[in-house]
C-alpha cells in the first residue's frame, strides 16, 4: 500500500509545474494505468495489478527524468526554430521597410556611422595607449614596469630611467620576481650607403622569456652574447624590416648589416607582429651590451654598466604567479633603497635617503598608465568621453526619427493588434529593424574609423604603428557590441511607445490623437541633443583659446626659419683639433646655402637636450636652491641666427676667444635671480666649483622656454665655444623661408663635406618644438571636430522635430489662415516654438558646461574655464542654427492650403 501511495505520488499533478514535465505525467499515467486494467482484466487484484504494474515499469522517477530531458530538448529545439524564423522574417520585414523608405534609412545610417565610427576611433587609440598588451606577452596581467620615485623640492619625481648598474641590482637578487628585462630604443644609421635612421632595441637577453614568441627563422640572442665586458655583435631583425629591406628573403641568416658604427651577424627574424614593449615599429634588436658599446664607447670602454650616473634604460619585470603586487613592490623599494645607498658612497653628494626617501613604484606595462602620463594621452581619454557624448547624441536624434515614423505608422500598429498580433512580438520586430539599422550603420562607422582614425592617429601620435580598423579583431568586436547597443537604446523607446498604442483611439482618429503627448519625448531628445552639442561646442572654444595662447608665445627664438643640423660621425674617428676643422667646414657649407642668413655652431637644442652646471656666485647661496642653469654653448653670431633679441650689454663674438677673458650671456631671468638688488652686467660668477675662475656677464638675453612651453622661462647662461674647447654638438641655420621646405638643400651642402660614413639629419625647429602644441592641437581640432558634428546631428533633430508638428498640426494652421490668420502669423509661432526649445537647451547645457570645464581646466593653457566670450558665441551660435533649421518648416506651413488641411485627415 505504501508502494502503491508512492506511485500515486510520482504521477500527482502539480499546478507549478510546466508543459512538458505535465505532458510526461500524463503520458506515464496513462500507461500505467492500462497496464493495471490489462492485469485486472486477466484475473489479478486491483493490488496484485499495481504491484506487477509497478515491477514491470521499473525506477519510474529516471525513466520520468529521461522523458523530460527528451522533451525540453524537442521543445527547446522547436523554439529556436521559431525564433530563428522569426528573426529572419524580421529581417525580411525590416529590409522592406529600407527598401520602401530608403532616405530615412540613409539618414540614419549616417547618423549612427558618425557615432559608432568616433568611438571605434577613440576605442583604437585608448585600447592601444592604456589597454591593449604587447603582442606575445605572457601573463600580461604580472608584467610591470618600473618607475624610480624620490622627493625633489618637496614633490615626489617618478624617473622611468635607470642605470645598468640599478637595474643588477634591482634583479639579480630579487625573490618576487620570475623574469626581468632592461630595454632602450634609440634610432640608429643602418647600411652604408644611403643610411637611413631606424627606431633599434636594445634589450638585455631577458626580453625573449617574457614572451611566447618563436622567431620566423633563425633564433634569438642568447644571455651568452649579451656580456658587458665581452658583447657579441648579433643582431634580430624585425619582420617588417626583413620584408621591406631584404625583399624576405630567407637566405639573410649569417649576413652582415652595419648598425650605427659596428656591423653586427643577422642571427633570426622575429615573428610578424613583435615589436618587444614598443608602441612603435622597430627594425631591429640588438644585445644591449653590444648596443651599449655602439652608442657610448665612442673610441674606448665607457664603462656604461659600472656607473651610477647614466640613466638610459627602462626595467621591466614580471611577478612570480604565487607573488602579490604589495611583495614586488616592498621588495623592489629595499633593493632600490641598497642601490641608491651604494651609488652614495660612489657619489657622498647625493642627497640622503632620508631626504629624498627612494622607493619603487610597480607600474602596469603600458608607459601611459604610469605616473608620467602625458598630456596627449590625458586629452585621448577626454576625447572618449567627447566621443561618447556624439554617440548618445547621434542615439537621440535617431530615437526621434524612429519615434516620429511610429507616430505616423501609429494607424498600421493599431491594425496589426487587432488582427491578433501580440504587442511582444509587435516589440521584437521594431528592435530588430533598429538593431539591422544600426548595424549598417557600424559597418558604414568602421569605413569611417578606417579612413579618418588614420589622420586621427597621426596627429595623436605619429611615431606610433597601427593596425587597420578592418583587420583588428578588438576594434571589430567593440564596434558589433556598441551597434548592437545602440540598436536596442534607439530602437526600445519608439518600440515601447508603439506597443502600447490605442486601439479605438488610433483606428478612429489616425496619427493625431495624442500628438502633443508623444511630443514631449520628441522635445525632451531634442534639448538633451542640444545641451550637449552645447557642451561640445564651449570644449572646443577652450581648447582653441589655448591653443591661440600657446601659439602667441614668444618662445624666444624663431622656430620657423631655424634648420636643425644634426651630424653623426658613426665609424669616423678624429681628435679634437680634426673635430673642430670639421664643424667649421659644416658652417663654411651651410653659409653657402640658397637663402641661409646664418649659422652657428651649438651643444644644446631648445626642448631636446639640456645641459645643468653648478655656479657660484658671491653672496648667494645657490647650492640650496632648487633652480637649475642651464648651460649653452654657442659660436659668434648665435643670437642673431636664432632670433634671440639681447636686452643690455652685447652678444658673443669672435672676439670672445681662449686669450680673453671669460664672459658669459645670461637670461633676464637668471639676472633677476642672482642680483636682484643690482645691475648683472661685469658681474662675476663661477662654472662647475666654488674656486673656478670667474666669468663676467656681459649681456642680457631675453628669457626662454626650454623644456616646456608652460614652464617658467629657463635660468640660462651662454659661454662661447672658443673658451670652452667644445667639439660636439649641431648646428642651426637661419633661412630666409620656412626651414622645412629648405631642409633638403641644407642636407646635401653639409652632406658634401662629411667625412667617410658620417652624416647629417636635417629638420626643422618648428618640427621639435610641434610636440609640446600637439595636446593642445588634438584637444582644438576633436573638441570642434566633434563639437560641429553634434550640431549638424542636433539641428537635423530640430528640423525634424518642427517638420513632424507642423506636419501633425497642419489641420490646425488650415484654420488659423481660414479664420483670418497671417502667414507671416504662421511663421512667429513655429519659430518661436523653435527658438523656446533651443534657449532651454542652451541654459541647460552652459549650466553644464559651467560644471564640466572644472575637469578640463588642467588641460587649458591661460584660459579661463568661464571665458565670456566663448559662452556667448557658443550660445548665438546654436540659437542662430535653431532659426535656421526652423525656417523651412515655418515657411511651409504659412504655404498651407487652408481647404485641403481641413478635408485631410
Amino acid at each position: 500500500m505504501n508502494n502503491h501511495r508512492k506511485f500515486r505520488r510520482l504521477f500527482r499533478l502539480d499546478n507549478d509545474r510546466n508543459d512538458v514535465e505535465r505532458a510526461v505525467d500524463d503520458e506515464l499515467q496513462f500507461h500505467f494505468e492500462h497496464a493495471v486494467r490489462d492485469l485486472v482484466a486477466k484475473g489479478a487484484s486491483d493490488a496484485d495489478a499495481r504491484r506487477q504494474a509497478e515491477t514491470r515499469f521499473g525506477d519510474l522517477e529516471r525513466t520520468r527524468r529521461g522523458l523530460n530531458e527528451i522533451d525540453r530538448a524537442r521543445v527547446s529545439a522547436s523554439r529556436r526554430g521559431e525564433l530563428f524564423a522569426n528573426v529572419w522574417q524580421d529581417l525580411r520585414y525590416a529590409a522592406r521597410g529600407i527598401r520602401r523608405k530608403p532616405g530615412f534609412a540613409v539618414a540614419v545610417v549616417v547618423i549612427l556611422a558618425l557615432g559608432i565610427g568616433a568611438n571605434a576611433t577613440m576605442f583604437g587609440v585608448v585600447d592601444r595607449l592604456l589597454l591593449r598588451a604587447p603582442n606575445y606577452l605572457v601573463a600580461p596581467d604580472r608584467v610591470h614596469r618600473l618607475n624610480m620615485a624620490s622627493l625633489s623640492n618637496g614633490q615626489e619625481v617618478f624617473d622611468a630611467s635607470t642605470s645598468y648598474h640599478r637595474f643588477r641590482d634591482l634583479t639579480d637578487s630579487a625573490k618576487s620576481i620570475d623574469g626581468a628585462v632592461a630595454v632602450w630604443s634609440p634610432t640608429l644609421a643602418i647600411g652604408i650607403e644611403n643610411a637611413r635612421e631606424h627606431l633599434v632595441i636594445y634589450a638585455s637577453a631577458g626580453l625573449w622569456k617574457l614572451f611566447d614568441a618563436r622567431p620566423l627563422f633563425g633564433r634569438f640572442y642568447t644571455a651568452d652574447e649579451d656580456v658587458p665586458d665581452h658583447p657579441t655583435n648579433v643582431v634580430v631583425l624585425s619582420y617588417n624590416f626583413w620584408k621591406s629591406s631584404y625583399g624576405a628573403q630567407k637566405d639573410v641568416i649569417g649576413k652582415s648589416v652595419r648598425i650605427g658604427r659596428f656591423n653586427y651577424t643577422i642571427v633570426g627574424v622575429a615573428p610578424r607582429g613583435f615589436s618587444g614593449f614598443s608602441n612603435q615599429d622597430p627594425a631591429a634588436f640588438l644585445p644591449i651590451s653590444s648596443g651599449a658599446d655602439n652608442s657610448f664607447a665612442g673610441n674606448g670602454r665607457s664603462h656604461w654598466d659600472e656607473t651610477y650616473g647614466l640613466s638610459w634604460l627602462e626595467v621591466i619585470v614580471r611577478r612570480k604567479p604565487d607573488v602579490n603586487l604589495v611583495a614586488t613592490t616592498t621588495e623592489m623599494s629595499t633593493l632600490f633603497r641598497r642601490s641608491y645607498d651604494a651609488a652614495r658612497e660612489k657619489s657622498p653628494s647625493m642627497a640622503s635617503p632620508l631626504v629624498s626617501k627612494p622607493r619603487v613604484l610597480v607600474a602596469p606595462v603600458q608607459s601611459q598608465r604610469g605616473p608620467n602620463q602625458g598630456s596627449d594621452v590625458k586629452v585621448a581619454v577626454w576625447l572618449v568621453g567627447v566621443a561618447l557624448i556624439v554617440l548618445v547624441i547621434a542615439c537621440a536624434n535617431v530615437s526621434n526619427l524612429m519615434l516620429a515614423r511610429a507616430l505616423r505608422r501609429q494607424r498600421e500598429i493599431a491594425v496589426r493588434l487587432a488582427l491578433g498580433i501580440s504587442r511582444a512580438r509587435l516589440l521584437a520586430q521594431l528592435l530588430v529593424e533598429s538593431t539591422l539599422l544600426a548595424m549598417l550603420g557600424g559597418v558604414a562607422g568602421l569605413a569611417i574609423t578606417q579612413w579618418g582614425g588614420q589622420l586621427l592617429r597621426t596627429t595623436l601620435l605619429p611615431d606610433m604603428t597601427w593596425t587597420s580598423a578592418l583587420t583588428d579583431a578588438r576594434t571589430l568586436l567593440f564596434t558589433i557590441v556598441v551597434a548592437a547597443g545602440v540598436g536596442v537604446v534607439t530602437g526600445l523607446v519608439p518600440a515601447w511607445r508603439a506597443g502600447h498604442t490605442s486601439l479605438s483611439s488610433s483606428l478612429k482618429a489616425g496619427s493625431r490623437e495624442g500628438t502633443h503627448q508623444r511630443s514631449v519625448l520628441r522635445s525632451t531628445l531634442l534639448v538633451m541633443q542640444a545641451a550637449l552639442s552645447v557642451v561640445l561646442l564651449v570644449g572646443a572654444g577652450l581648447f582653441v583659446r589655448s591653443l591661440t595662447n600657446v601659439q602667441d608665445i614668444r618662445l624666444g627664438f624663431d622656430a620657423n626659419n631655424i634648420a636643425l643640423v644634426e651630424p653623426n660621425m658613426r665609424d669616423v674617428k678624429l681628435d679634437s683639433a680634426q673635430q673642430r676643422l670639421l664643424y667649421d667646414e659644416m658652417l663654411r657649407a651651410a653659409h653657402e646655402v640658397g637663402g641661409a642668413k646664418g649659422a652657428v655652431h651649438a651643444a644644446m637644442v631648445p626642448f631636446a637636450s639640456s645641459w645643468d652646471e653648478p655656479i657660484f656666485v658671491a653672496g648667494v647661496d645657490t647650492a640650496s636652491t632648487s633652480a637649475s642653469y642651464l648651460l649653452q654653448i654657442a659660436s659668434p653670431g648665435y643670437f642673431a641666427t636664432m632670433g634671440t633679441r639681447i636686452v643690455r650689454g652685447r652678444a658673443l663674438d669672435a672676439s670672445d676667444n681662449v686669450g680673453s677673458q671669460r664672459v658669459a650671456v645670461v637670461s633676464q631671468s637668471m639676472a633677476r635671480k642672482l642680483w636682484p638688488r643690482g645691475d648683472a652686467l661685469s658681474q662675476c660668477f663661477r662654472i662647475d666649483t666654488s674656486t673656478s675662475p670667474c666669468t663676467y656677464v656681459i649681456g642680457i638675453a631675453e628669457d626662454l622656454h626650454w623644456r616646456s612651453l608652460t614652464d617658467d622661462a629657463a635660468l640660462q647662461y651662454y659661454l662661447p665655444r672658443d673658451q670652452r674647447a667644445f667639439n660636439a654638438g649641431v648646428l642651426f641655420v637661419r633661412l630666409s623661408g620656412n626651414a622645412a621646405r629648405a631642409s633638403e638643400s641644407v642636407r646635401a651642402a653639409v652632406q658634401g663635406v662629411m667625412p667617410g660614413g658620417a652624416y647629417v639629419t636635417v629638420r626643422s625647429m618648428f618640427a621639435v618644438v610641434d610636440p609640446q602644441r600637439r595636446s593642445w592641437q588634438l584637444g582644438a581640432t576633436m573638441f570642434a571636430l566633434f563639437g560641429l558634428l553634434a550640431l549638424v546631428v542636433a539641428s537635423i533633430g530640430l528640423y525634424s522635430v518642427i517638420s513632424y508638428s507642423v506636419e501633425q498640426r497642419s489641420q490646425e494652421m488650415g484654420v488659423r489662415l481660414a479664420l483670418g490668420a497671417r502667414s507671416v502669423d504662421v511663421v512667429r509661432m513655429i519659430l518661436q516654438q523653435s527658438i523656446s526649445l533651443s534657449a532651454f537647451a542652451v541654459l541647460l547645457g552652459l549650466g553644464v558646461s559651467l560644471v564640466a570645464s572644472q575637469w578640463i581646466k588642467p588641460l587649458m593653457y591661460n584660459t579661463s574655464a568661464f571665458d565670456p566670450v566663448v559662452y556667448a558665441g557658443v550660445a548665438a551660435t546654436l540659437l542662430i542654427v535653431a532659426l535656421v533649421a526652423a525656417l523651412v518648416p515655418a515657411l511651409r506651413a504659412s504655404r498651407v492650403d487652408p481647404s485641403t488641411a481641413l478635408r485631410s485627415d
